[in-house]
């Protein structure tokens, strides 16, 4: 073995070099399940995800309940911040990694971002399912300390513009709750009133994708990471929708500016 490759330290990943090439991989296994000639035709994108973040291999509920998160977090939407962020650099002629930076950036923060679910999966951490503690924890205010992050303004996992619970958090919580792989799911679909009236605000998609991460067995760091991740299909669409288009045809309302130099010139 060269000390090259003894400098390679991971429990996610080994590799077996191919014979007459120490530098061709000819196994690779991903906590000892051997990809290409294992899992390449057996396993969906989801367990792949679980196995490299958990380290174990997910149940079929599991597996289904991961791959089902993927799916309703793929797209949030052109006026999803992180979204328009990526359009933004697509329409103004940006490189892909630049674009996708754009929505990775805009996406991270505490105000419906990954870190809000970090947050949201820290007080699963702390209450789990009992009712008691989370409505103290949700009519208390958020405690000020020393962080790189601004002061949070709002209980994470709660929408802090909503009025009501929209229809599409209603039918992800009815739907993620079918999956037996444990209770959190199905007692926030019975506590989500309770719930909403101790924050005064309606559940969120990023209180929704706390609570399927913190059942599945993610950590806090470990949800973060995957709510950026899966976030980032939509973004990706978007940002080559409006590549050529222009900004003239940009989807939303145009800035009026007083001191337009285009205006003063037609005028």
């Amino acid at each position: 073995m060269s000390q090259a490759t003894q400098m390679i330290t991971t429990r996610i990943w080994h590799e077996q070099p191919e014979a007459n090439n120490r530098y061709a991989t000819r196994v690779a296994r991903c906590h000892g399940y051997d990809v290409f000639g294992q899992m390449l035709g057996n396993a969906r994108w989801a367990d792949m995800l679980y196995l490299l973040f958990r380290g174990e291999a997910p149940s079929p509920a599991q597996s289904a309940l991961l791959e089902q998160l993927a799916l309703a977090l793929a797209n949030p939407g052109p006026r999803d911040a992180a979204v328009h962020a990526a359009m933004c650099g697509g329409v103004g002629g940006s490189t892909a990694a630049a674009t996708l930076m754009a929505a990775l950036a805009v996406g991270a923060g505490q105000n419906g971002g990954a870190r809000e679910v970090y947050l949201a999966m820290q007080g699963w951490q702390s209450c789990e399912i009992d009712l008691l503690k989370w409505q103290a924890r949700l009519g208390t205010e958020p405690s000020k300390r020393p962080d790189v992050w601004p002061e949070l303004q709002h209980p994470p996992g709660f929408d802090p513009h909503g009025v009501s619970t929209p229809l599409p958090i209603l039918q992800m919580l009815d739907h993620f709750a079918s999956y037996d792989c444990g209770p959190h799911l199905g007692w926030l679909r019975q506590q989500r009133r309770t719930l909403e009236q101790a924050a005064d605000l309606p559940l969120a998609t990023t209180g929704i994708a706390a609570a399927v991460l913190h059942q599945l067995g993610f950590s806090p760091e470990q949800g973060e990471m995957l709510f950026l991740l899966l976030r980032l299909p939509g973004a990706a669409a978007h940002a080559l929708e409006q590549t050529g288009n222009g900004y003239r045809n940009f989807p939303f309302y145009p800035l009026e500016l007083t001191d337009d130099p285009a205006q003063q010139e037609a005028a």
